[in-house]
């Protein structure tokens, strides 16, 4: 869980919060779409993740990291990620902010890090064996194949997260002889 503050500068208010979600994510999409219905206290503007859009917004961020782990970014700089950004955004809305105050707590923390696993797992049985993916199958389910990532692990619902380095066939790694 992390959370980058303002620099240092202290007593900033919050006075609306942008959510960088996966678009291609049905779980994304549908959290995103619950969280616009909710009462809000304060704003929160819905921004795919990765898009011109979050690019032009907040160029200094990483915007691979966005689509891999939920960010949102407070109008005045802050950002936060994982589960502080959970907990940020329940911290938005009028009926949900109690709970955000008992997720802030250490035990709190916790339950909202296993939260955050619980949907990252989730996510990675759903996209389809690519990042990209998550596109439905012929019979209308979603794929549940393994999502491979560029340095070497992969999750496969029925096995878990594995790791297999990147092969040196091309000699781009560094061997010692």
């Amino acid at each position: 869980m992390t959370a980058d503050t303002t620099g240092g500068r202290t007593g900033v208010a919050v006075r609306g919060l942008t959510v960088l979600y996966d678009a291609q994510c049905s779980l994304c999409t549908f959290l995103r779409d619950w969280l616009v219905r909710q009462p809000q206290l304060v704003p929160l503007e819905m921004v795919p993740a990765g898009s011109d859009e979050a690019r032009r917004r907040f160029p200094g961020l990483d915007h691979a990291a966005t689509l891999d782990e939920i960010t949102v970014v407070g109008d005045a700089g802050q950002v936060y990620r994982g589960g502080a950004a959970w907990i940020v955004t329940l911290w938005a809305l009028r009926e949900h902010r109690g709970l955000a105050h008992r997720l802030s707590t250490p035990s709190g923390a916790r339950l909202a890090k296993g939260a955050v696993l619980a949907a990252a797992k989730w996510r990675g049985s759903t996209w389809g064996g690519t990042k990209k993916g998550g596109a439905k199958q012929a019979d209308g389910r979603w794929g549940g194949r393994a999502y491979g990532r560029g340095e070497g692990w992969s999750y496969d619902p029925s096995w878990g997260w594995t790791y297999n380095p990147p092969g040196c066939a091309d000699g781009s790694c560094a061997t010692s002889q």
